[in-house]
């Protein structure tokens, strides 16, 4: 770990410490850090709009229980991390959207996931991380498997969960799941944010294990960290101008896990299976009952699902 960096223990869990990572790219990474120095690193990458704590904490302490040194940070555009302020012209997002499901090339968004790769793979090097296991979630995963062919030699194992590589006619989100997602929040206090991100968790998360009490205090937790809509709107475009990653993953030689849930409304499991078939040798699991999302019933299959990739 670069020792010219300054920790302080993160205010929501003690056996993580934040600090701030300039890239020298012109991007701040908001990072933190849990687990012994000596442990292999995961670098665990977050999916579109989503703060670094989606990455739920018990999830985190039991890749570090383990044997793992974990690092969660929030993406450019979202969190504490730098913002990116774009004047270009307004873009047509459902026009984009059309174009993107049938493989046509889009354009004009501020950036795209290579270039989210490209902070992922400085990230590392700023913390002095020669190489690491790598697990991306949604929109994370789409960037993990950018990372992992682009710079193959910053990453060891690949583990991919609820992700898609958008080649062409894969199936559709479900449209309630798509709408809830694409749909703005009655006003932008605290309240209705919560009441919105509440709505969301229940649609797109696991049938049955959306706890209402703890998503209602995370949704205001991570509204008074940070909120900023403009930033989430920007990450989809950059998804939308990146489009089919197929190709890319015909490249990727590390081993791979891929992981998705049946229950997962938003990507569906074809979304999953097709990167387990177009990355060589990768595997595929499919977890029975599991959304779009982390609950806790699941994190001790999931961390021993990954740990066990990485270890094997």
């Amino acid at each position: 770990m670069n020792s010219a960096l300054q920790f302080t223990t993160s205010p929501y869990t003690a056996f993580m410490h934040e600090t701030k990572v300039d890239l020298g790219n012109g991007i701040q990474l908001h990072v933190e850090v849990g687990g012994k120095t000596e442990d292999p690193p995961i670098l665990l990458i977050m999916g579109l709009g989503a703060q670094m704590l989606y990455w739920p904490d018990f999830f985190c302490k039991s890749l570090i229980d383990q044997g793992y040194r974990v690092i969660r940070y929030d993406n450019r555009d979202i969190g504490l991390s730098s913002k990116i302020r774009h004047k270009g012209p307004r873009l047509n997002t459902y026009k984009m959207m059309g174009r993107f499901s049938l493989g046509l090339q889009n354009h004009g968004a501020p950036y795209n996931l290579f270039d989210m790769a490209d902070d992922a793979a400085l990230l590392l090097e700023r913390l002095g991380i020669e190489k690491a296991e790598v697990i991306g979630a949604s929109m994370g995963g789409m960037i993990a498997q950018i990372l992992a062919a682009k710079y193959a030699d910053r990453v060891n194992n690949l583990g991919l969960l609820f992700t898609s590589n958008n080649q062409p006619f894969l199936p559709p989100p479900f449209p309630k799941q798509l709408f809830s997602l694409l749909e703005r929040p009655k006003s932008q206090d605290e309240n209705s944010i919560a009441e919105h991100s509440l709505k969301l968790f229940r649609v797109i998360g696991s049938p049955g294990y959306v706890n209402q009490l703890d998503a209602i205090q995370t949704a205001r937790k991570l509204y008074q960290r940070s909120y900023y809509p403009a930033g989430v709107l920007q990450q989809f475009l950059a998804i939308l101008c990146t489009g089919s990653l197929l190709q890319l993953d015909k490249q990727i030689q590390q081993p791979t896990l891929v992981v998705h849930g049946s229950q997962d409304r938003l990507l569906p499991p074809g979304h999953g299976k097709a990167v387990a078939k177009a990355i060589p040798g990768a595997k595929f699991e499919l977890i029975k009952g599991m959304g779009h999302d982390i609950p806790p019933h699941f994190i001790p299959h999931l961390s021993e699902l990954f740990a066990h990739h990485f270890k094997s």
